[in-house]
């Protein structure tokens, strides 16, 4: 597909145009943290397991904290060049990027108070409705609900199937859907449903394993 790269290039320039210090969607971290988490994740495979890996966090937010001290050129270099030879993430790339990116990229764009949405090619959403059906029988497997996916032109998917009352439709394009799954707010979705069990779902903790 090649559009990770492309991402890849334009997530650094919107993070280098927004500065060290300014939010994310990502509680607590500013573009420098997120740029550390991106760097980690991909140069230092010791670890990046404890993104994952409960157990091993404490490991990886003290590596993180150091890899954030670095110069913010050298960070956003350390991105815009990709995983090095030693890594993993060098030999995945498309397929293991193409969520993070994009998501990671609009908690830096969606941070600022004039945001819009982004128009992606329809092979990156489609890469990205499969995934947005994937993660929504994790992210609203709690859900108070049953839960249905629909995207414009995809027929609709119900990724949960418990709950009470009427299901409830999460309506908008494939990048808007995934990023409700990952528990970001600022999104354009329509929800569609009863009215109680519609705004618990839109509220609901979403946390994806």
């Amino acid at each position: 597909m090649g559009f990770v790269r492309e991402e890849r290039r334009s997530i650094v320039d919107t993070m280098q145009q927004a500065g060290p210090d300014a939010p994310t969607l990502c509680e607590g971290w500013t573009v420098r943290d997120l740029l550390a988490h991106l760097v980690l994740r991909e140069g230092r495979p010791d670890a990046a397991p404890g993104i994952l890996i409960p157990p091993l966090a404490g490991y990886t937010a003290r590596v993180q904290a150091s890899v954030a001290r670095r110069n913010f050129g050298e960070l956003l270099d350390a991105v815009r060049s990709g995983p090095p030879w030693y890594s993993p993430m060098r030999y995945l790339d498309e397929k293991a990027n193409l969520v993070e990116y994009i998501v990671h990229h609009e908690d830096v764009r969606r941070a600022q108070p004039d945001w819009e949405p982004r128009e992606l090619p329809a092979p990156v959403r489609g890469a990205l409705w499969k995934a947005a059906t994937m993660l929504g029988r994790r992210a609203y497997s709690s859900a108070a609900a049953p839960v249905v996916l629909e995207a414009p032109g995809r027929p609709e998917v119900r990724v949960h199937h418990g709950g009470d009352g009427g299901a409830v439709t999460l309506r908008g394009e494939p990048e808007e859907l995934v990023l409700h799954a990952f528990g970001r707010d600022a999104v354009r979705i329509g929800f569609e449903g009863p009215a109680e069990q519609a705004r618990a779902v839109r509220e609901m903790k979403r946390t994806i394993p």
